[in-house]
């Protein structure tokens, strides 16, 4: 249990992608028909391989990851909904619950000592913060930078917001058939697929546009360019 994040071996981002996010939404697509699987049984094996994954992470980083975590609850989540034949309501209640629960406890720490930006982006992980902040002091810019850090954490917040909405307006145009059916589930999966495209792309171009702020943030205060600040 004493293995950190760092120290795992990272993951191949394609291998990911395929097995949390291509495999499934091809399984509920094409095999969710009474003719194979089932509208349950088709369910069931989509949702085995993002939580097959996310098992298979944390056994291998040993250290339990924010965001995976909650991954797996919204995959529970969805399998619930889906399995008890829910109103597909929830599910867009759902999809928007998680990252705009996130987007309002990272708004929220920016009114605090310690602002979600330096678990997120400014972390031991990343960057080399014991130099960074070594630098600061030196040229009196610790205040500074802090005033600056909650600006980033604005940036974040703001991204998290942005998939909260585009997640809720996604789920209710395109899963409209009741939970527990085959058309459910093709509407499930072909969710899954343009999520990525239209909601988890744009996230992160403002995620980076936050890195990329934090950067120029530390280069201007601190004296040091991005690679000399970066954790080697």
């Amino acid at each position: 249990m004493t293995e950190t994040i760092a120290s795992a071996k990272p993951a191949n981002p394609l291998i990911e992608l395929t097995i949390t996010l291509i495999i499934p939404s091809l399984v509920l697509m094409k095999l969710s028909g009474p003719e194979n699987l089932g509208a349950v049984n088709a369910l069931l094996l989509a949702l085995a391989f993002p939580l097959a994954w996310g098992v298979r992470d944390f056994l291998a980083r040993r250290k339990l990851n924010l965001f995976a975590a909650l991954g797996l609850i919204s995959i529970l989540l969805t399998g619930g909904i889906g399995l008890l034949q829910l109103d597909t309501q929830w599910l867009a209640v759902k999809e928007a619950a998680i990252p705009g629960l996130l987007g309002l406890a990272v708004a929220i720490s920016a009114h605090t000592r310690y602002p979600l930006v330096r678990v997120l982006l400014f972390t031991p992980t990343l960057m080399d913060v014991e130099r960074i902040q070594g630098a600061l002091d030196q040229r009196g810019n610790r205040a500074a930078f802090e005033a600056r850090l909650k600006t980033a954490t604005w940036m974040l917040s703001a991204s998290f917001f942005f998939s909260a909405v585009m997640n809720y307006i996604l789920a209710t145009w395109i899963v409209t058939s009741p939970a527990g059916t085959t058309a459910f589930n093709e509407e499930l999966g072909r969710l899954t697929l343009l999520s990525y495209p239209m909601i988890a792309l744009p996230s992160m171009l403002i995620m980076m546009a936050a890195l990329y702020y934090l950067a120029h943030t530390i280069r201007v205060l601190a004296g040091l360019k991005l690679a000399e600040a970066l954790k080697h």
